[in-house]
């Protein structure tokens, strides 16, 4: 999740134009594309496998003060806290976030190529092991926290997590399971144009079902099998309707900026920052904001950073800001971190790719997506759609993404293609299964029932 760093300067949002023109405004022509790709993994004591509290010796802050010492990140501050980091102006623009639970994010850099996002991976995970081995941490690749409870889960000292934890009961079930037990992996993909946008909304909204399928790995909580191959796909079901899922009206006609700008201002507000201070405002209006009558704060209206900031608390499936974020999957190994990437790279970046893949579900119905939606977190590439199993439609999709890379033709310096990071997908697209699907074979076999050897399976 986003983290703010200062007050920005930023001009009032007067109208519905200047919320539309801030998202156009990211459009970009195809030779600018970039690629950035977003990932959680859950930090854990390698002594006793709990979580780790963000004070004390070994715990998160301690981690993120060795990351400034080892490896040259800075800090960025809330109320005197350390709650993230961010590389120094020379270097390429990545951070580093807490989610709620004590998450560790890396918000990778806008890079050209699937190499460099695996390079800039496999650098992250040596300054994690680096400043973690002093503390005795390390870090796990999985969806979905796989022994400790909610209560037994620490607390970030982010203000915004305040805000979000005392709203999220009152809209949903599991909202604080999802705050606090889930960790996804997630790329952000550029639009040249409205029209680029729709296309690539629909597509990706049909398929991310799929995606979540192909990178299930939350099989596990509170030490034994939960029923679900993506648990943490399947608790975004009940955590907040009005921010969360499918979308429908992006296929409806008239979809374009304007229609997903309404789309937000009704979904209703968390917080405003203010004066460093995070000002909670939950469930009040963003139109109610634009004509000053937000009853935390009387006669003032919002600016374009406030209207950023609010885009960043929509949970759907696909995410537009000034860019298109593809949610779906769950965090995994460093190998299906890049998988992801090259999945939608694949399928997104090249027109004859997307294409393709739009001819095979562009007749698919609202009832059909939600339904698929519905049931993926539980069969994962066992269910179907129109009575075709989900494994046929990924071997399928995944042969297009792979043509999609081969006419990128971008190659590393072994003279490799960016098709080499799709091969985990097309092992589990051939074999139907998947990762959670490999943890539950071990959990019934060598593991005799047992779930914390998977504190060494998945660790990074």
């Amino acid at each position: 999740m986003s983290t703010r760093q200062q007050e920005q300067a930023s001009k009032e949002a007067i109208s519905r134009n200047d919320l539309i023109d801030w998202i156009a405004a990211g459009e970009k022509p195809s030779k600018k594309w970039r690629i950035g790709t977003e990932h959680e993994k859950f930090v854990f004591c390698r002594e006793t496998f709990d979580p780790v509290p963000y004070e004390g010796d070994r715990g998160i802050n301690a981690l993120m003060l060795g990351l400034m010492d080892c490896c040259g990140w800075e800090p960025i501050f809330e109320s005197n806290i350390i709650i993230a980091l961010k590389r120094s102006l020379c270097e390429p623009g990545a951070n580093l976030s807490l989610e709620p639970g004590g998450q560790f994010e890396l918000s990778g850099a806008p890079l050209s190529t699937i190499h460099q996002t695996a390079s800039e991976l496999d650098e992250h995970l040596r300054q994690c092991d680096r400043a973690g081995s002093r503390l005795g941490l390390g870090f796990l690749g999985l969806g979905f926290a796989p022994t400790w409870s909610l209560a037994q889960t620490p607390q970030m000292p982010k203000e915004r997590y305040k805000v979000m934890t005392a709203y999220m009961p009152k809209v949903g079930s599991l909202g604080l399971e999802m705050m606090y037990r889930t960790a996804t992996i997630q790329v952000n993909l550029d639009f040249s144009s409205e029209t680029d946008m729709v296309e690539k909304m629909r597509l990706s909204l049909s398929l991310q079902p799929l995606a979540t399928a192909l990178f299930a790995n939350s099989p596990f909580s509170d030490g034994r099998p939960n029923g679900m191959k993506s648990r943490r796909s399947d608790i975004w079901r009940d955590t907040d309707n009005s921010r969360t899922g499918m979308l429908p009206f992006v296929f409806e006609s008239g979809m374009g900026y304007e229609a997903y700008v309404e789309y937000a201002l009704n979904v209703p507000m968390y917080f405003v920052y203010r004066n460093g201070r995070y000002i909670d405002v939950a469930g009040a209006s963003f139109k109610d904001f634009m004509a000053g009558k937000l009853q935390a704060l009387p006669g003032e209206r919002p600016t374009i950073e406030d209207w950023a900031d609010h885009l960043t608390t929509l949970f759907p499936e696909v995410r537009l800001k000034r860019f298109l974020e593809m949610r779906g999957a769950d965090g995994g190994s460093r190998e299906m971190i890049c998988a992801l990437s090259a999945f939608w790279v694949g399928l997104l970046y090249d027109s004859v790719s997307r294409a393709a893949a739009w001819d095979l579900v562009k007749s698919w119905t609202q009832q059909e997506r939600q339904q698929l939606r519905d049931t993926v977190p539980r069969d994962a590439l066992q269910a179907t759609i129109r009575g075709r199993p989900l494994q046929a439609l990924a071997s399928d999709i995944i042969e297009i993404s792979q043509e999609g890379l081969k006419r990128r033709n971008l190659q590393n310096t072994a003279g490799e293609d960016e098709t080499l990071f799709l091969a985990p997908l097309i092992e589990i697209a051939h074999s139907g299964m998947t990762s959670a699907d490999r943890l539950l074979e071990k959990y019934h076999g060598p593991w005799a029932g047992q779930v914390k050897p998977i504190f060494k399976e998945a660790a990074l």
